[in-house]
């Protein structure tokens, strides 16, 4: 596939960064995908958090994130890339396939899941589709995603005001300020969060906006 196929008529190569703890890994990556023509490795992080910066400094189509590494693991980095609105698409490559660190991955915003032994020509082709917006899962992930979501407890049904307040929660505003910026009073607030906080089935404000994420309420 050309790089103009693969970048929607841009005719330039798809920018890659990579985030791995192991150089070993970061460098056998970069041999791989660079002998692709379409494909450019244009960094390497040794965390989330350094995957974080790289990625807002050099504006990647594509990070391959590693779960789980010194310093920051790939969940809690591809959550703030998302939040914080970066264009990078972050595709999981990982050794770990439990039903926990997929669906957080996934809840996350990872635009995929793949796993360390997949094949060069499946991993270069796998960037290309994610670059084009779609989501790349390896067999055995796509299984384990479909039985989990399958096996999770009904969603619980927040009204539009308890999401909007939970919602600023998550961005850390007190009581106060999340009054100020709905324009209720702050006893409204502490109603709307009693309430989310009993259909969640929790009691504090972590716990509530954790909840939320995991169901994708948030």
């Amino acid at each position: 596939m050309t790089g103009a196929d693969a970048r929607n008529g841009t005719g330039r190569p798809i920018r890659v960064l990579l985030a791995d703890d192991h150089p070993v890994v970061r460098e056998g990556l970069a041999a791989m995908l660079g002998a692709e023509p379409d494909l450019d490795v244009v960094g390497q992080a040794d965390s989330g958090p350094r995957a974080e910066a790289l990625c807002a400094e050099l504006l990647p189509d594509i990070v391959l994130m590693d779960l789980r590494m010194p310093g920051g693991g790939g969940v809690e980095s591809i959550g703030r890339m998302t939040a914080a609105g970066l264009p990078c698409r972050v595709v999981v490559l990982t050794t770990y396939e439990t039903d926990g660190d997929i669906l957080r991955a996934v809840e996350a915003g990872a635009a995929g899941y793949l796993l360390k032994d997949v094949a060069r020509a499946e991993l270069a082709d796998a960037v290309r589709a994610a670059a084009r917006g779609e989501t790349v899962l390896a067999p055995s992930v796509a299984a384990r995603l479909v039985d989990s979501l399958r096996a999770r407890p009904e969603r619980p049904r927040l009204s539009e005001r308890e999401t909007a307040v939970l919602r600023l929660v998550a961005e850390g505003c007190t009581n106060a300020e999340i009054g100020r910026r709905l324009f209720i009073g702050e006893s409204t607030v502490k109603t709307h969060l009693l309430r989310a906080f009993a259909k969640l089935d929790v009691t504090d404000r972590t716990a509530a906006v954790t909840s939320a994420m995991r169901y994708g309420i948030l």
